[in-house]
């Protein structure tokens, strides 16, 4: 492809819109440009990048026996009405009506649509195991767009289920997929980590999450040196038990005017936050609870959510605050609170703590559970933190970093063959239910996650496998003939010898035609300047910028074998 040509319209500026490298230089490269907020258009040249991402991903499924479909983005209500989950997403669903006021929702995710698909086709247990996918684009109306196309409205995603007669059968496509996916983002070049995950809106049992380490990942991810790696949104928690030896002293409350805040309390009372057990209340599907963490700690929403059951959950606001506690935002308690009260299990291990009067300006401290107040449960509701004790080895301390989730695997079982009635017949002619497994991978979302762990102060630096174009070649001055004629050469070569190859024959200063070079992260470049003459270029590797001089027919082999070798 000529450059002269070609649809390309790079940015010298960062837009203000965009937050994170990835989202500056998709935009700033002419990969993407924003439609409304979460909706992008891909310009030629990330359509291309995304190209080769899905032919990773397909490669990797069809070795592995998954056989590839097309299904409809616009949804009928009803397949999701049958598994429950009509409601269950939410307003994060984009629903729609026809001219006939039949509902229908953009495919958010495609487990009941696969699922009825295999109802009606799949009879024997001769016709079991089966794993089907598919690469499309599906809907969500984030409440928060954000890092372009790491959380948008709108996103290519593969998503793949697998079918099986047993839970035996289950481990086994489980595994299999597991393998494709690390070979897939292997051969995207990403460094990646494998967490336990939960699993949200799609349920099932056992779960995994493909994460790439990266600042500004939306996902936390706690590890040890024993091997445990989980997204903190599952990771279970050890409770610390600080005094559980003290004497429970007699409840007394305390005049704390100005300490809403635990801070404030700290120093109102001249303690740490250790000694203190928050209480937070929350709406759950419009019933108000209330959650107890240690004044140092944060609640786990997804815990919360998952215990619950709920479909909508939000920190209740300060006019549901004051009805419930009839207090003043910041002064919340446990005791005489007339709603659900859930304690973490670290709570429940103090003692003579101290927490909100619902009264305000007031506190009680020397408060002991079942004593002066008796909990509705206790459980696991917190977030997990660095320097916390490992969950699995009870030894070592939990590290964290950032993450971005690039694939999600889930064990499904029969929530959704049992829900829509798919089953076949065994051995004995006896009908029974299939075993579900999901597999998705964020085939837009993998780009952005590549420009985020290879880019570097000039730009985009992509790996091979998936570089839109495999070389670009630059003749330096345009006007002058031997070197468009050596540069026209060196193209048609390597065009000759299957090589993705870009020229760059607009009539441009060298210095615009290197920086977009370098903005657009082509692995190799082949400069053709004033040595054309005597048949002599530049050979660039984008990667570190490694500039070499040699023949143009070198350069050619030496590109050629470069591609091979990285492909």
């Amino acid at each position: 492809m000529k450059l002269s040509k070609y649809l390309l319209p790079t940015l010298r500026e960062v837009p203000s819109e965009a937050e994170i490298p990835s989202h500056q230089l998709m935009l700033r490269a002419g990969l993407i440009r924003k439609l409304a907020s979460g909706v992008y258009s891909y310009l030629p040249l990330g359509l291309k990048a995304l190209k080769k991402i899905e032919g990773i991903v397909r490669d990797s499924m069809d070795s592995h026996d998954a056989q590839e479909l097309l299904m409809s983005a616009v949804l009928p209500k009803e397949y999701f009405e049958t598994s429950g989950r009509w409601e269950v997403f939410g307003p994060e669903m984009f629903r729609l009506r026809d001219r006939a006021q039949r509902e229908f929702c953009l495919g958010p995710t495609h487990e009941e649509i696969f699922t009825d698909t295999v109802k009606n086709t799949i009879k024997s247990y001769k016709q079991l195991p089966i794993t089907l996918y598919q690469i499309q684009t599906k809907y969500r109306d984030e409440r928060r767009p954000r890092f372009g196309v790491i959380r948008s409205r709108e996103f290519v995603m593969k998503d793949a289920y697998s079918f099986d007669k047993d839970e035996q059968g289950l481990d086994v496509s489980y595994q299999n997929m597991y393998d494709a996916y690390k070979e897939a983002f292997d051969k995207m070049g990403l460094e990646y980590l494998i967490v336990d995950a939960d699993s949200g809106a799609m349920g099932g049992s056992g779960s995994q999450e493909f994460m790439v380490k990266s600042d500004v990942g939306e996902d936390t991810i706690a590890y040890c040196r024993c091997g445990f790696c989980s997204n903190i949104e599952k990771a279970g928690c050890v409770a610390e038990d600080n005094n559980n030896s003290a004497n429970e002293l007699e409840m007394e409350k305390i005049y704390t005017p100005n300490s809403r805040t635990i801070e404030e309390l700290t120093q109102f009372l001249n303690t740490d936050a250790k000694s203190f057990a928050k209480t937070l209340l929350y709406n759950s599907d419009g019933k108000i609870v209330a959650v107890m963490v240690r004044g140092d700690r944060e609640v786990n929403e997804t815990k919360l959510a998952n215990y619950l059951g709920s479909i909508n959950l939000e920190l209740a606001s300060p006019e549901e605050v004051v009805e419930t506690t009839k207090a003043a935002v910041g002064f919340a308690g446990p005791v005489g609170l007339e709603v659900d009260v859930l304690v973490d299990a670290e709570v429940a291990l103090m003692k003579n703590f101290v927490v909100g009067a619902n009264e305000t300006k007031y506190h009680y401290k020397n408060v002991n559970i079942n004593k002066d107040f008796t909990p509705t449960v206790v459980g696991d509701f917190r977030n997990i933190e660095i320097g916390d004790i490992c969950p699995k080895c009870k030894s070592e301390k939990i590290d964290t970093c950032q993450g971005i989730e690039v694939g999600h695997i889930f064990k499904l079982g029969t929530k959704y063959t049992d829900s829509m009635d798919c089953t076949y017949l065994d051995e004995n002619g006896k009908e029974k239910t299939p075993i579900m497994g999901c597999y998705g991978i964020g085939v837009s979302r993998c780009m952005a996650a590549i420009i985020e762990q290879y880019a570097d102060e000039s730009g985009i630096v992509w790996p091979v496998s998936v570089a839109p174009f495999h070389v670009i070649v630059v003749p330096v001055n345009t006007k002058n003939e031997e070197q468009n004629q050596l540069a026209e050469e060196i193209y048609s070569k390597l065009k000759s010898a299957g090589i993705d190859v870009l020229l760059d024959d607009r009539n441009e200063r060298a210095g615009v035609k290197f920086k977009d070079a370098d903005l657009i992260g082509i692995p190799v470049r082949i400069n053709v300047g004033k040595g054309a003459a005597d048949r002599q270029v530049e050979f660039i590797l984008r990667k570190g910028l490694e500039l070499s001089e040699m023949s143009a027919d070198e350069a050619i082999e030496r590109a050629i074998a470069f591609i091979g070798e990285n492909k």
